[in-house]
């Protein structure tokens, strides 16, 4: 074996070894070797779990863990935001009566008012149209009690009639059986409804100090809402600061566009069916809109469960036939919401799929009740505006047409139909300019919530 062999054979044991070891040292080569023209090929083995287990089993593991996290975290934040609720939904109603009046404080502004005075103003403003509402609504409910009172009687007696007369054949005895297990059922969980009466006035404690914080918290948000929003902007590093900045832009237009929309239907569904029961004269009509017009609030189901209860109003007070015309105007007005105003008015500020809307509400109702079906699908408009934006804009430049992402349809028939009437707009208008854009400036100080027109995107200085 001549002394090269021998330097080969040796360099061939050290490869073998290193591979062993799956952790192959420095290799270099000696000057005995660099006048060779044999290559050294270093080969690293698998590790076990690579050939152990597969690629797909392997990258399912890593999603695994980290769903895992991604559920933990969504548990811990549900638990903070259960832990702060009193201070949480004060806030986000405060939000969204923001978003409601925030046009009214920017006229103000626009017009010489400083801007502590005219979010004054407006809270005054907006307390007078509350309470005024209010004590119409008492004031009626209690001038027709002793009127409903007699024709929910009446009713209960055409019903016990109904039930021993009609297909159903219910003796007199049954009908005392039945109300004796009610009272049996009432005296057996009088523990119950003591404790539950102790909650309500716990609640009703919460209900009080969430609306002065409401209070607070909406004077501000007129006042100062642009500072605000810029000061949470400085706290991000430097390069995200335009494009959450802009992104909050959008979500705020957004917002403002979702809760003047909902106004503007809860109105027409209270008035529509408030007209329906006065001309029926079904007692506490005008209660029984003003219930209408806020269960409008929650899309969807909220006008109908609240035309359910005209309906049963109807039914004891004014029998059967009241009950099915009262009932008719629901469903017209509803039609008249799903097919007209819906696609008219909400459809112009925000697109959202009527299946995510549904999911929206039910998780809302799932984890926060009647609050979380209120916020559930403001929140999810502001989180579609925001997330589109970013996804679309990354470096934080402003949409070409100056419009909110959070409108653009997600039906692609729908989108498409829409491109081709914004098309043939613009060729009938050759003469009209294609929006000009606008530089960045300093994103640290970028004013998004109180500019005068939500529409446009936010100054920089």
């Amino acid at each position: 074996m001549t002394w090269t062999q021998s330097i080969r054979e040796r360099a061939r044991q050290r490869l073998a070894a290193a591979a062993a070891r799956n952790a192959p040292p420095p290799f270099t080569v000696g000057p005995e070797l660099q006048d060779t023209a044999t290559p050294v090929v270093v080969v690293q083995r698998p590790s076990h779990s690579d050939e152990v287990l597969p690629r797909g089993v392997r990258t399912a593991g890593a999603w695994a863990w980290r769903f895992i996290l991604l559920v933990a975290a969504a548990y811990l934040l549900l638990r903070v935001v259960a832990l702060l609720r009193v201070v949480i939904i004060p806030v986000a109603v405060a939000i969204l009566l923001a978003a409601l009046f925030q046009p009214v404080a920017a006229a103000f502004v626009r017009r010489g008012v400083k801007r502590s005075l005219a979010a004054g103003l407006v809270l005054v403003l907006a307390l007078l149209l509350v309470f005024g509402g209010l004590s119409l609504i008492i004031r009626t409910f209690i001038a027709q009690i002793d009127t409903l009172s007699t024709q929910v009687s009446d009713g209960i007696n055409e019903v016990q009639d109904w039930l021993a007369r009609g297909p159903l054949h219910v003796t007199d005895a049954q009908l005392s059986q039945y109300v004796e297990r009610a009272q049996q059922a009432i005296s057996e969980n009088q523990g119950a409804l003591t404790s539950g009466a102790l909650s309500t006035a716990t609640t009703v404690g919460e209900v009080v100090a969430g609306f002065f914080l409401v209070l607070f918290a909406l004077f501000f948000f007129l006042r100062d809402g642009g500072q605000i929003w810029s000061f949470l902007c400085r706290l991000l590093p430097r390069e995200a600061r335009v494009a959450t900045a802009r992104a909050g832009h959008y979500s705020w237009h957004t917002l403002v566009s979702y809760v003047h929309a909902t106004v503007l239907v809860a109105f027409v569904d209270a008035v529509g069916i408030g007209i329906g029961l006065f001309i029926l004269r079904v007692p506490l009509a005008l209660p029984l809109a003003a219930l209408v017009f806020l269960g409008a609030f929650v899309p969807v189901i909220g006008a109908t469960i609240t035309g359910a209860v005209a309906v049963l109003v109807a039914l004891v007070a004014n029998g059967p036939v009241s009950a099915l015309i009262v009932l008719a105007i629901v469903i017209a007005v509803q039609q008249l919401e799903g097919h007209v105003l819906q696609p008219l008015i909400m459809g112009r500020a925000v697109a959202l799929h009527p299946l995510a809307v549904i999911l929206a509400i039910a998780t809302g109702i799932v984890v926060a009740g009647i609050v979380g079906g209120l916020i559930a699908v403001p929140l999810l408009a502001v989180l579609n505006t925001a997330i589109r934006y970013l996804v679309r804009h990354p470096s934080g430049e402003p949409t070409p047409d100056r419009e909110s992402p959070g409108t653009e349809p997600t039906d692609d028939e729908r989108a498409e139909a829409e491109d081709h009437r914004e098309e043939a707009e613009r060729r009938t208008d050759p003469a009209e300019p294609p929006p000009a854009d606008t530089s960045v400036g300093d994103p640290g100080e970028t004013s998004l919530v109180h500019t005068p027109d939500t529409g446009r995107s936010p100054s920089t200085s």
